[in-house]
C-alpha cells in the first residue's frame, strides 16, 4: 500500500499578455531524498529549491528530508519566473500536514520568497489575478497595489511571510484608493504651430497616423508628448487591457487607472524584439506597451530600416504575432502611430535660416530609410517649421489641450451618432470608404480625377477617404465636400519628401 504523501493546488505562468493557470502538484514519498521540480521550468524555478528550504526552516516549518516531487502540468508548457516559490513551498508544507490542505483547495497561490520566509510580489500580479477571476480561483499572494482595482469577485489572502500559515494572521487585499492624479503636458505651452495642432486634431479624432518633418528644435517632440492631453480617456475595457499589460511588464499602471492612454516613445536603437515583443520568455514590446494609446518614433530615420518594416503587421492588423517552436504568442497593438524626423542627415534642407549641407543623393538616401510601404500607411504629414523669435517670445497662447481635445469630443461624438451609435470601424476598402464619405457627384469626380494625377496605391486612396470623412466630422458634416478632400490630400505623405 502507498504511503506517498501529495498535494494539489494552483500556480500560473505568464505566457505573452496574460497569465495561465498550472497544476503545482507534490508528492513526498519515501526513497533517496532529494527535492526535484519537473514540467519544464525555466532557470528561475529550478532555484527555487534553495529559496523554499531557507523560507520553511525560517518560519518554524520542517523541510521533509524525503524524496519530493513537483510536477507543474501541463508539462508541454514551458512555465518561467519567481512567482511559483510560493505555491511550490505551500504544496510541501500541505503534503506533510503542516498546514491544512482544506487552505489551498480552489486556490492559486502566486509569489516570491526571501530566504527569510517573506513573501514578495512579483510582475504582472493583476495578470494573475484576472487569470484567477476568470477560471473562478481564489487567490493567496503578497500584498500589491496592482490586486486593488474594481471587479474582483474572488477571495484573496495577502501574506507578509510564509509563517503568516503558520498563526493564520493574512489579511485582505489593499482597497481602492483614491487614484493619483496625473498630469500631461498642455498644448497652451507651444507658441505657434497652429497647423501642426490642427492636424493633431485631426489624427486624434480620427485615430490616423501622423508625420512631423522639420529641421531639429522647431518643436516636432514637444507637440508630440501633449498628444495624449487631447485623447479621450480610456474606457473601463482599455483600462483594464493596458493596466494588464503594463503589470506584465513591470511599468507603472498610475496613470493608466487614471484614464490617461499610454504615450510610449523608445529610442532609435530599439531592437526588433524591444519594439514589437519577443525574448525567452516572450515579453510585450512597445507597439503592445502602446495598445490603446500612442507609439511616439521620434528621428524616424534613425531606426534600423528592419525595425520600422516590422510595423507594418502591427499598424494594418492591431495585434502583434510571435512565432516560437512551442506555438505562437498573440498581442494586442492597436496604438496611434505618430513620429518626426528631420528632413536630412544635417537637418536642414529647406530650412531658410540656416544652409543644408547635404547632398541631394544624401538627402534621398536618407529619406528612403523609412521605405515606401511604412510611408503609405501614415495617413498625415505635416511640415513643422521654425517659430520667428518674435512670435515666441511675444505671442499670446495659442490653442490649449482643452480646447482641442473638445474638438476631438465633438468630432468622435459626431462620427458616433452618424454611425447610429455602432463601434468605429476602420474602413478597409475603397468601397467602405467611399459610402461612409456620401460624396456628391461632383465630389466624387474631383477626388477621382485627384487620385488618379497623384497616382495614389489603393491603401493611399482608402487613407485619404479616411482622414477626409474625420475632416468632416470635425466639422459636423454629414457629407464630404471638395473641401474635405482637398485638406486630407494636402496631409498625404509624398513619395519623397525632398519635393517639398
Amino acid at each position: 500500500m502507498s504511503t506517498d504523501k501529495r498535494s494539489i493546488l494552483h500556480g500560473a505562468t505568464i505566457r505573452g499578455v496574460s497569465a495561465i493557470p498550472i497544476q503545482v502538484e507534490t508528492t513526498i514519498s519515501s526513497g533517496m531524498p532529494g527535492f526535484s521540480i519537473v514540467g519544464m521550468p525555466d532557470a528561475a524555478i529550478q532555484e527555487s529549491k534553495e529559496r523554499i528550504r531557507s523560507a520553511i526552516k525560517a518560519c518554524g516549518f520542517v523541510m521533509p528530508q524525503d524524496k519530493i516531487v513537483v510536477n507543474l502540468a501541463p508539462s508541454s508548457i514551458r512555465k518561467t519566473g519567481s512567482g511559483f516559490d510560493l505555491p511550490i513551498a505551500l504544496g510541501v508544507l500541505a503534503a506533510t500536514s503542516q498546514i491544512s490542505p482544506a487552505l489551498l483547495e480552489n486556490t492559486m497561490a502566486v509569489g516570491e520568497l526571501s530566504m527569510d520566509g517573506a513573501i514578495k510580489p512579483v510582475r504582472g500580479m493583476l495578470a494573475y489575478r484576472v487569470c484567477a477571476q476568470s477560471f473562478g480561483l481564489n487567490m493567496i499572494c503578497a500584498h500589491s497595489n496592482e490586486l486593488h482595482p474594481a471587479g474582483a469577485t474572488i477571495d484573496i489572502k495577502t501574506a507578509q511571510s510564509l509563517g503568516a500559515f503558520h498563526t493564520g494572521s493574512f489579511s485582505a487585499p489593499p482597497r481602492a484608493s483614491q487614484t493619483k492624479q496625473c498630469f500631461s503636458p498642455d498644448y497652451r505651452e507651444v507658441s505657434g504651430h497652429e497647423h501642426a495642432k490642427e492636424a493633431l486634431c485631426i489624427a486624434a479624432a480620427g485615430q490616423h497616423g501622423l508625420l512631423m518633418i522639420g529641421p531639429p528644435g522647431t518643436g516636432k517632440s514637444m507637440l508630440a508628448k501633449r498628444l495624449p492631453s487631447i485623447l479621450p480617456p480610456l474606457t473601463t475595457e482599455e483600462m483594464a487591457q493596458s493596466a494588464q499589460i503594463h503589470s506584465i511588464a513591470g511599468e507603472p499602471i498610475d496613470g493608466i487607472l487614471a484614464g490617461i492612454r499610454p504615450f510610449r516613445a523608445p529610442h532609435h536603437s530599439a531592437s526588433l524584439a524591444g519594439l514589437c515583443g519577443g525574448g525567452n520568455p516572450i515579453r510585450p514590446g512597445e507597439v503592445t506597451l502602446a495598445h490603446n494609446g500612442v507609439l511616439f518614433l521620434d528621428e524616424l530615420p534613425e531606426f534600423s530600416a528592419h525595425t520600422l518594416q516590422s510595423l507594418r503587421q502591427p499598424i494594418e492588423s492591431g495585434h502583434v504575432c510571435i512565432t516560437r517552436a512551442d506555438g505562437n504568442v498573440d498581442m494586442p497593438s492597436s496604438f496611434m502611430l505618430l513620429a518626426a524626423m528631420n528632413p536630412c542627415p544635417c537637418g536642414y534642407y529647406g530650412d531658410a535660416a540656416h544652409e543644408c549641407t547635404c547632398s541631394q543623393a544624401r538627402v534621398v538616401a536618407y529619406q528612403n530609410k523609412i521605405g515606401g510601404p511604412l510611408l503609405d500607411r501614415i495617413d498625415l504629414s505635416v511640415d513643422i517649421w521654425r517659430t520667428k523669435i518674435d512670435d515666441v517670445v511675444g505671442s499670446s497662447p495659442g490653442s490649449s489641450s482643452a480646447d482641442m481635445r473638445e474638438r476631438v469630443m465633438a468630432a468622435r461624438e459626431f462620427r458616433s451618432h452618424r454611425m447610429h451609435g455602432e463601434d468605429h470601424a476602420r474602413q478597409t476598402s475603397i468601397r467602405d470608404a467611399l459610402n461612409a464619405c456620401k460624396m456628391s457627384p461632383d465630389s466624387e469626380a474631383y477626388f477621382k480625377s485627384m487620385a488618379s494625377a497623384l497616382v495614389l496605391s489603393g491603401r493611399a486612396v482608402c487613407s485619404v477617404l479616411r482622414v477626409a470623412r474625420t475632416i468632416a466630422d470635425m466639422q459636423q458634416s454629414d457629407r464630404t465636400t471638395e473641401e474635405h478632400l482637398a485638406q486630407a490630400i494636402g496631409y498625404r505623405v509624398r513619395s519623397e519628401v525632398t519635393n517639398r
